[in-house]
């Protein structure tokens, strides 16, 4: 009878401590699911680097001015626009759809980036 009970209460510690252990699994996966992502684009000698930018959705790219001269970061289809950045400015903008954003300086409508988000 001893041994029945406590074999009875060996296999109920042990399911409920798996039962602990994949729900602690299911909170660090989801805490990694939801920490947003950033990434840095520098805007330096006439030039966004990269020039390509691939991330997930929900990613906040930040744009940093490291140029002598103003510079703006607008995409082409109005999804974002910056105020004309001075030196050591930043522009911020999360992306939480999927698609390609192109985006220009429109001081300078040669300088041209994309950002790729998947």
């Amino acid at each position: 009878m001893r041994r029945s009970v406590s074999i009875a209460v060996l296999t109920m510690t042990l399911v409920v401590g798996l039962g602990a252990i994949g729900i602690g699994q299911r909170s660090v996966l989801a805490s990694a699911q939801q920490k947003a992502e950033t990434t840095e684009v520098k805007i330096d000698n006439f030039s966004f680097g990269p020039g390509t930018l691939t991330v997930p959705a929900g990613t906040t790219v930040t744009w940093t001015n490291r140029d002598d001269i103003p510079h703006t970061v607008v995409s082409t289809d109005g999804v974002f626009k910056s105020k004309v950045l001075d030196t050591d400015e930043k522009f911020s903008f999360t992306f939480s759809k999927t698609g390609t954003y192109p985006y220009f300086c429109s001081i300078h409508p040669k300088m041209t980036g994309k950002v790729i988000v998947q």
